[in-house]
């Protein structure tokens, strides 16, 4: 059995069509009739039956297809994994991150580790800390850096960094001798507040704001590097983590706004896992040292 037979069969299921599946695989038709023919051959039954000029698999047909994608999907593994091998890579981490900690100093911590570990191959999944918990549980990814703890019983959590909140707004253009200092309730009452652009803190914190300001404007963004444009634009001001904006107030693009009102929130960062493997925990201690 040859595995083109398998790969001619699996096509000519999906597209239902010879001509098509010819046309997929850059082969000629009377080559994924013979494939197909070989296969039905050696597997010892008829895999489909023409309705017109369409094609259908037999009950037999339905019943191999998952078992010879199977097939497929094995050897495709295994060959990944022999040239991760050839390539030097001994260990492979896949890791889910969200878009929000892709965005802070993340990129460098991952260049260290990579030059520290140059066994282990990395590969990154951009997905939104909601959906980080149900991709680590299903075992798409090795390990998931979420702004939200998981309390699935099968998965463990662990808190990696507390990120102070801050009330930041667009620089005002005056020096720091001759600005006025920013209050925070003209600074509410004046702008727009631009809200959920975490997934942990802000549905508690506009119930606050509302309590201490409740002719406060809002206006929901849901990226935090959105949210940072529409600042610098003047379109509001926001809370943000101050690891988010760090450069920008380094920069004197935004100003940090004193805020005494009420308590702020914190914005934490977590790693969920379901398996500890060493390749795991040795990643993790590698980040725990550095500030995400």
């Amino acid at each position: 059995m040859e595995l083109n037979w398998i790969k001619t069969f699996i096509t000519a299921a999906e597209n239902g069509n010879f001509r098509k599946t010819a046309d997929q695989l850059f082969i000629s038709q009377p080559t994924v009739t013979v494939h197909i023919k070989q296969l039905e051959k050696e597997l010892g039954v008829l895999l489909f039956k023409r309705e017109g000029k369409k094609i259908k698999l037999t009950e037999s047909g339905r019943r191999y297809l998952q078992h010879a994608k199977q097939i497929i999907a094995v050897y495709d593994n295994g060959l990944q994994d022999l040239q991760t091998f050839t390539q030097g890579y001994t260990t492979k981490l896949t890791l889910a991150i969200s878009p929000l900690i892709a965005d802070t100093v993340l990129p460098f911590v991952l260049k260290q580790y990579i030059k520290n570990h140059p066994e282990v191959e990395i590969s990154i999944e951009i997905i939104e800390s909601e959906n980080i918990e149900k991709a680590v549980l299903d075992e798409i990814v090795d390990i998931g850096l979420s702004c939200l703890k998981s309390f699935h019983p099968e998965l463990k959590t662990t808190l990696l960094y507390k990120d102070k909140v801050c009330l930041v707004t667009p620089h005002d253009g005056r020096d720091f001798e001759s600005a006025f200092p920013l209050e925070e309730g003209e600074i509410l009452s004046s702008n727009r507040l631009l809200t959920h652009n975490h997934p942990g803190y802000w549905d508690n914190l506009c119930k606050t704001v509302k309590l201490f300001y409740p002719s406060v404007r809002m206006m929901k963004v849901s990226q935090i590097h959105i949210t940072k444009r529409f600042i610098m634009e003047g379109l509001g001001v926001s809370y943000l983590p101050s690891s988010t904006i760090r450069r920008e107030l380094l920069e004197g693009r935004l100003l940090e706004v004193d805020s005494q009102s009420f308590p702020l929130p914190e914005a934490n960062t977590y790693a969920i896992l379901k398996y500890h493997h060493q390749a795991q925990e040795e990643f993790l201690r590698f980040l725990s040292k550095y500030r995400i």
